[in-house]
């Protein structure tokens, strides 16, 4: 594992030392209202459009976007959502990507989509913290954790998305209860990104899944700067896809996401899609004159 990574779980271990049980108590019943963000994924997908969770990030490990706020949070969001994304995703490490809790409990408030919590988890009481309908599971973090943590969330009416960056990690996310799958094209040792990471790992839950009689939704994450992306990653097998920095950085977030969640209508799959769909269309008027 990378030292950046290993920093970071380091810090949050130090945060995490700091949540009381007592704190948790407003939060123990099962979520109201969840939002169901795998029937809107489907959805979206039916509509033609790319399902984008869109990511509100003040920065990363290497790099400072931008000073969020509560309140900036909000309006980012809304853009976010008023732009066609699927989800919207906030991070809440506030260490190495300067998020927080009150950036998260603020746009669940402003929003009407899903809203997923962006985190390295690691121990039973960061489940607790605040209200979220998706929460970021990671398969090297968590180990032989793993499943029981899916099950406490989705015990919580949380969607879990399981993270995996290779066979044998994607194998043990598979074996959990969770149906989101993350694929994530940075590898954790290098810290690199690699599209063809996803290329890889999509057929094989595509199979999985034809094996075992389940269905599996794949979320790409990490490395999706452009159309041309989307239209590689939707190609290779993911069914939404996870994006912040190409947004976060934009000149216009709205503009940015909207552009991502439309890009699905030039791929060819939405082609053959509404070929096919004229073809009825023609077949049914020829049947009428």
């Amino acid at each position: 594992m990378h030292s950046t990574i290993k920093r970071i779980l380091n810090e949050t271990t130090k945060r995490v030392s700091t949540i009381k049980n007592s704190d948790n108590n407003i939060h123990e019943k099962k979520i109201q209202n969840k939002r169901d963000v795998i029937s809107a994924i489907r959805e979206k997908q039916m509509k033609g459009y790319v399902p984008v969770i869109s990511e509100v990030k003040p920065s990363s490990p290497s790099q400072r976007y931008m000073t969020i706020t509560p309140q900036k949070a909000v309006t980012i969001a809304i853009q976010m959502e008023s732009a066609g994304a699927v989800a919207v995703s906030v991070l809440t490490e506030p260490v190495f990507f300067h998020g927080s809790l009150e950036n998260l409990e603020s746009v669940r408030k402003s929003v009407n989509i899903p809203v997923l919590r962006k985190d390295f988890i690691i121990d039973e009481r960061q489940l607790s913290e605040s209200k979220c309908d998706i929460i970021l599971l990671i398969t090297c973090v968590l180990g032989n954790k793993l499943a029981h943590f899916v099950d406490i969330a989705l015990s919580k009416g949380i969607e879990p998305l399981v993270e995996a960056q290779n066979k044998e990690e994607l194998y043990i996310a598979l074996e959990t209860n969770a149906r989101l799958i993350g694929i994530n094209n940075r590898n954790f040792d290098t810290m690199k990104v690699d599209l063809n990471t996803t290329r890889l790992l999509a057929p094989l839950v595509r199979k999985y899944d034809a094996e075992n009689g389940t269905d599996h939704v794949i979320v790409c994450e990490s490395g999706i700067d452009s159309c041309e992306d989307v239209k590689a990653m939707i190609d290779a097998g993911a069914d939404a896809l996870l994006i912040g920095t190409s947004i976060i950085k934009s000149d216009n977030i709205y503009y940015k996401t909207k552009e991502l969640v439309e890009a699905a209508k030039c791929t060819k799959n939405f082609a053959d899609q509404k070929r096919k769909e004229l073809l009825q269309e023609y077949v049914g008027e020829s049947e009428h004159t």
